[in-house]
């Protein structure tokens, strides 16, 4: 670990930084170097336009990637997980994703394991180990690209609670976005939160300009803070302020995602309290049906997944009451790399 620290990681870097870096260079090296980081070069030796000498030195002095990939599993639905890992032991999976039109997403995590602990999520079973840097995030989006894969979307879906790490979050984005690099754009970008009202202000306030989804789950204020503990601490009402203050900055739609669990959250006050607490905001309304990894306990029964019919009224119920509804597709089930089912194991 202490190795690693002493040496930059170089697709962390934006390009102001990675200049910086490398001087006394002259600027056009470290474009050359950014851009070989942008196509996926697997390391210095692979950089074929920079002299042999220089790649010799580029090896001693710094690192390209900090993590290594310790495990891959691929879905007969087309998606691939990643397992990456890092010198102190933090392990993070990223996914790659599919539309089946050829649409390739990336799934990032922010952080290994996750603080938040919803009950429905195995990564928040697993605990929170700490925060990834600008470089791990970057890096796990290169990693997907090495296997072949143009990918044009990004969603911040993975591991961990994006907005307790915003500030490494905003640089990795400024490299994936960046026009002389990835060109990423900020319109292909969702980042997916629990609902962290400081973050959302942050975000309205000082960008960047992404998509915002928030993961509600339930309106339901009781219910959401048994099965969501940080709805303790970031009530329902500071949230939908926090939502309306992001649509006066951004202007931009947001996205409610409702994990469905079976039983519990799709009755008709639920339907009723999600009605309610969208009144004034520009929303979509994404039903995702709960992706068992494990079966774990919420008040002495286990979690079910929903059945076909239970999702149908209760899309039909929202839809009743003026929302526009969507349901996430069910990819990765079979590798455990659907919404809920990531872990770094």
């Amino acid at each position: 670990m202490d190795r690693k620290k002493k040496r930059p990681v170089l697709c962390g870097l934006t390009p102001g930084e990675l200049r910086d870096v490398l001087e006394p260079l002259p600027a056009f090296r470290s474009r050359q170097v950014f851009s070989w980081i942008a196509r996926g070069a697997p390391s210095f030796s692979a950089m074929t336009d920079l002299p042999l000498p220089l790649r010799e030195e580029f090896e001693s002095r710094f690192f390209l990637y900090s993590g290594t990939v310790s495990g891959r599993l691929e879905d007969p639905d087309g998606t691939v997980k990643l397992r990456i890992s890092f010198p102190d032991g933090a392990s993070v999976e990223s996914v790659l994703l599919s539309d089946g039109e050829g649409r390739k997403t990336a799934c990032l995590s922010t952080q290994a394991g996750c603080p938040a602990g919803c009950v429905f999520c195995k990564t928040g079973s697993r605990g929170f180990f700490r925060n990834l840097e600008a470089s791990e995030i970057t890096e796990q989006f290169l990693r997907l690209r090495f296997l072949g894969a143009d990918i044009s979307h990004i969603v911040i879906m993975g591991m961990g609670e994006p907005l307790l790490n915003l500030g490494e979050l905003r640089k990795a984005l400024d490299i994936l976005m960046a026009p002389e690099g990835l060109g990423i754009s900020k319109r292909r970008v969702t980042l997916s939160t629990c609902g962290i009202v400081p973050g959302i202000r942050d975000l309205a306030d000082r960008g960047p300009p992404i998509r915002l989804a928030l993961s509600l789950t339930t309106a339901d204020e009781a219910l959401r803070e048994r099965l969501m503990p940080v709805g303790k601490t970031n009530p329902l009402p500071q949230v939908k302020k926090a939502l309306l203050y992001y649509q006066e900055k951004q202007g931009r739609r947001i996205t409610l995602e409702a994990v469905l669990l079976g039983g519990i959250n799709t009755r008709r006050q639920d339907a009723d309290a999600l009605a309610d607490f969208a009144r004034g905001l520009d929303v979509m309304v994404n039903l995702i049906p709960w992706n068992a990894a494990e079966v774990p306990e919420f008040e002495g029964r286990p979690l079910k997944e929903p059945g076909i019919r239970e999702i149908e009224e209760f899309s039909a119920a929202l839809e009743k009451r003026g929302l526009k509804v969507t349901r996430r597709l069910r990819k990765g089930r079979n590798i455990a790399g659907a919404c809920g089912q990531l872990a770094g194991e």
